[in-house]
């Protein structure tokens, strides 16, 4: 009897015993199977991040509208076409989509004659009124750089203006050595317009005998006015497309 007593004690110790036992298994088997699980869905994810690459936040869909707007709107008021090269025009035109001057090159005689067309400063009308304001002030003009070389050995003479309908203003000009360093400003003489008078007017016949005339410089204002117009679509276009990415 004493003996099967501590057998029955024995057994009733034990089994709380082996259901923690148990428990603990099953817990166990809960954790690694979560864990299993855990790591499968992390498996999948960058599978899925590659399947929808990009996440649109509310300040990129109202960032696309406003630029789909800004195209539409430029491409419905956009009624200009190119103008034809006027017969007798005397350069070639060298036009690079996306980017905002345009080159001009010619030769005559001995001389290569390279003019660098810059993007028009418009007048929007403002300051008509102004009684002391300056004539040219209240006109779109397109800057201009001219280049007038006799070789690749040769000094270079170089005009800045600026062109107003009918009109070509010489703002200063230098003669540039070949060799010069970049970083080196060399003198460019007095402002042009406190020059002689008889000297300013023999520059100006100077270049209009070259090819920069009114003439030329009327056609270039309207093809500038085109240009950009385009350039800023394709900026548009551009922006656009980037934020999509």
């Amino acid at each position: 009897m004493a003996f099967t007593s501590i057998l029955r004690r024995s057994a009733s110790s034990l089994a709380p015993l082996a259901t923690r036992l148990v428990r603990g298994q099953r817990s166990y088997h809960a954790a690694v199977f979560t864990a299993i699980n855990h790591s499968t869905l992390a498996a999948r994810k960058p599978s899925l991040a590659r399947q929808n690459p990009r996440y649109y936040s509310k300040a990129d869909d109202s960032l696309l509208r406003v630029i789909d707007a800004e195209i539409q709107c430029a491409e419905e008021t956009d009624d200009q076409e190119i103008e034809e090269v006027p017969s007798g025009f005397p350069f070639k035109i060298e036009d690079e989509p996306g980017y905002q001057t345009v080159k001009l090159t010619r030769t005559y005689q001995d001389e290569e004659i390279e003019v660098e067309v810059h993007m028009p400063d418009l007048v929007t009308g403002e300051g008509e009124d102004d009684d002391d304001a300056d004539d040219d002030a209240n006109q779109s003009s397109i800057p201009l750089v001219v280049s007038v070389s006799k070789g690749s050995d040769s000094p270079i003479l170089e005009f800045s203006c600026n062109a107003y309908p009918d009109e070509i203003q010489i703002e200063s000009l230098v003669v540039k050595n070949p060799g010069t360093a970049e970083d080196q400003i060399g003198y460019e003489g007095p402002d042009f317009h406190d020059l002689d008078e008889n000297l300013q007017k023999s520059f100006h016949k100077y270049l209009e005998i070259r090819g920069i005339k009114p003439s030329t410089t009327n056609f270039l204002h309207e093809y500038m006015i085109n240009k950009d117009s385009r350039e800023y679509k394709n900026w548009l276009k551009k922006l656009k497309q980037f934020v999509q990415v």
